[in-house]
């Protein structure tokens, strides 16, 4: 069983972020690691030059660490597992920089003083491939690791369709469908997923209104209660589905022990699913 982290405290994070990086790189440059913690804090807390901190209840800075968190984890299992392709310090890097900057698409323009960044839920990855791409050049990063950023951050998000990706190596697709896998899982998995989904809820509400799109997916619920019925089924029949074909059940990662015994974080989704079977 993996040991608690507090997912609200970000050095908290980090530091099980460098213990695994450690593990996988023993001369890995943990400089990489801070720095890019530095710059998203920075970003989510309203310390960029452009945009405002965010305010988006469901998509704070608390559910980009889960991601984080999962993902450390998940590449953490897949190298001690010695599963092929390895893993290069790179795509490891950019596999950060990419979990960690996933849902910027959220934040809002210094002069954007109307709603909350939910509004933007149905463009929210392309808005953070376009920022983080921006943030990276201004950086001094190349063409080819923005590019793979941008692939990997792709890869989230309800209706990615990962054929449409014009990845760059097999090994960046692997990062890419871990990425994705984390951020599913990570959010599902937390402690108090079910007392958030009416917050989920109200997001998906405002950008349902801000885009007038009543055929989109954050338009398909009426209500909270709705969407919370609805929730089963949709670990059930999308997310697991994801999981096992389009990401290639690399899920099977985070087994503990590998390959054979429980996933952890299978198990709190389906502890969350139980309360809230509990309380419809």
């Amino acid at each position: 069983m993996y040991p608690t982290v507090v997912t609200r405290n970000p050095t908290a994070v980090q530091a099980e972020v460098e213990t695994a990086y450690l593990v996988i790189f023993p001369h890995a440059d943990l400089a990489f690691v801070g720095r890019f913690f530095d710059w998203a804090i920075d970003c989510f807390s309203g310390k960029h030059r452009d945009y405002q901190a965010v305010d988006a209840r469901y998509h704070d800075f608390e559910h980009t660490l889960q991601g984080v968190l999962c993902l450390t984890r998940l590449l953490r299992g897949r190298h001690l597992a010695n599963a092929q392709p390895r893993l290069n310090e790179r795509m490891f890097q950019l596999a950060l920089a990419a979990i960690l900057f996933h849902d910027t698409g959220y934040l809002k323009k210094r002069d954007d003083i109307e709603g909350t960044g939910a509004k933007y839920t149905l463009t929210h990855v392309q808005r953070s491939a376009e920022f983080t791409a921006q943030f990276l050049q201004e950086k001094g990063f190349g063409a080819t690791d923005i590019q793979a950023v941008q692939n990997m951050i792709s890869c989230t998000g309800v209706n990615a369709t990962l054929e449409a990706i014009t990845f760059q190596s097999e090994l960046e697709r692997i990062a890419g469908s871990c990425l994705a896998t984390a951020d599913l899982l990570g959010q599902m998995a937390a402690e108090d997923y079910v007392d958030k989904l009416p917050v989920l809820f109200s997001e998906f509400a405002e950008a349902a209104l801000y885009t007038k799109d009543q055929t989109s997916f954050v338009a398909s619920f009426s209500s909270a209660e709705d969407l919370i019925r609805k929730t089963p089924d949709f670990w059930r029949k999308i997310v697991r589905v994801k999981l096992d074909r389009d990401f290639s059940g690399v899920h099977i990662f985070l087994n503990d022990p590998y390959p054979a015994g429980p996933n952890p974080y299978f198990e709190r989704i389906e502890a969350n699913l139980a309360r809230l079977r509990e309380r419809l």
